[in-house]
């Protein structure tokens, strides 16, 4: 069986089952954690000089796998890469450390007869997510003004990758030291 579809788990009905210790194993709930699909949570140049933010910010609560997380981040960076190298600095603010459990299920003809019973069912690791509230900054891009047209297409094709609703806020701050003119 592949992947289950997001619809199932991206409503937060459950208590958080993230903890997961190296030092003391034996005091973890989850015995052993799901991959990780998100590696890079910064980038283009993040020592340049910018003066506008733009966030992507969550308008209800929601929980979105680490899959889809990691293709809205790929989308809204490679949008950014191509209409304006080096003159931005895109960061992701959430990460996964929820995990998902699921139960694993024989389907088909006859399933019936060979799984009975659900009663106080727990299931196993199978995936991450990370939980997102009203107000969560879910990314954040630094780029001049003339710039932000860009970014907010690329928050779009962001959007497009993950389930729940969002908004852009533009916020007006100076971070880095300007350009030297000689």
């Amino acid at each position: 069986m592949g992947l289950r579809p997001g619809r199932i788990v991206r409503e937060i009905k459950k208590p958080a089952w993230a903890r997961f210790s190296k030092k003391k194993p034996r005091k973890s709930y989850v015995k052993s954690m799901p991959h990780n699909a998100i590696q890079v949570t910064t980038m283009g140049v993040q020592s340049g000089y910018y003066t506008v933010r733009v966030d992507l910010v969550a308008t209800r609560p929601i929980q979105a796998r680490d899959n889809s997380i990691e293709a809205a981040r790929q989308a809204a960076n490679k949008y950014l890469e191509a209409k304006m190298p080096g003159r931005y600095h895109l960061f992701l603010r959430v990460f996964p450390h929820h995990v998902i459990r699921e139960i694993k299920m024989a389907l088909g003809a006859g399933a019936d007869r060979i799984q009975q019973g659900m009663a106080h069912a727990w299931g196993r690791p199978s995936d991450r997510a990370a939980r997102m509230y009203p107000g969560t900054i879910f990314l954040t891009a630094r780029v001049m003004p003339p710039d932000v047209i860009h970014v907010k297409e690329a928050y779009r094709r962001a959007k497009n990758k993950l389930s729940g609703s969002y908004t852009i806020k533009t916020i007006e701050e100076t971070v880095g030291k300007p350009p030297v003119e000689e």
